[in-house]
């Protein structure tokens, strides 16, 4: 039985990759959802928790399925595509294939942001979220971005790359670079038409549902 581990991003929950979890579970993939350190709680909480803490519980989670399944297929969104690659670092002979959705390897600045968000409602609550985010946490998003591009080149498994072609996020330039820098010969990108930052609830998300589902068949345990 093919075995998902899905990863969600920072600030978020496990509603961002539900669609996909519940899509993948329909077709008789065991998956498992959680929670990052930090996240679901307080503002304190995610204050205190920094990106070695969302590493270690996604770690965690992993090690939990590694006891009764020899390989996982890990799929991160967003940040969580982030901390995916890092377990893929510590743990390449479990991992059949690597998913990133809306991988923000080069995330937008908050000015542009702004001018890409298409509704007021949308600026809005991008503001209020400006203010509910700690300081603190935010730095760590950006450490963990960082630090990521010397991840890439080591990342030898096959490798799906998915984004939205309207990710008001992370800019389109980011799909690319994976493809052309990570370890591995063997990607494949994705673009979704008409499709935001949540790619697992856009218009077309069943193109999004099929290639993943696609990509995991095509990388079973050997």
């Amino acid at each position: 039985m093919n075995v998902c581990l899905l990863i969600h991003g920072f600030t978020g929950g496990e509603h961002e990759v539900s669609p996909l979890a519940e899509y993948l579970e329909t077709q008789g993939y065991k998956v498992k959802r959680f929670t990052l350190q930090g996240h679901g709680g307080t503002k304190a909480e995610l204050r205190d928790a920094t990106r070695h803490h969302w590493i270690e519980s996604a770690e965690t989670e992993l090690k939990q399925l590694l006891i009764t399944s020899s390989h996982i297929h890990l799929i991160g969104f967003s940040t969580g595509a982030l901390i995916a690659a890092h377990l893929v670092m510590k743990y390449p002979n479990q991992i059949c294939s690597l998913t990133m959705l809306a991988a923000p390897v080069f995330p937008l600045n908050p000015q542009q942001i702004i001018r890409t968000l298409s509704k007021w409602s949308m600026v809005k609550a991008y503001i209020r979220n400006m203010f509910v985010v700690p300081s603190r946490a935010t730095r760590e998003f950006y450490r963990i971005v960082h630090e990521s591009f010397t991840i890439y080149p080591h990342i030898h498994i096959p490798t799906l790359i998915v984004q939205g072609d309207q990710d008001h996020l992370v800019k389109l330039k980011s799909a690319s670079y994976l493809a052309e820098h990570l370890g591995t010969p063997h990607t494949k990108v994705v673009i979704i038409p008409a499709s935001g930052h949540l790619v697992c609830y856009a218009e077309r998300k069943g193109e999004v549902f099929e290639a993943v589902q696609d990509w995991i068949d095509s990388h079973p345990v050997t």
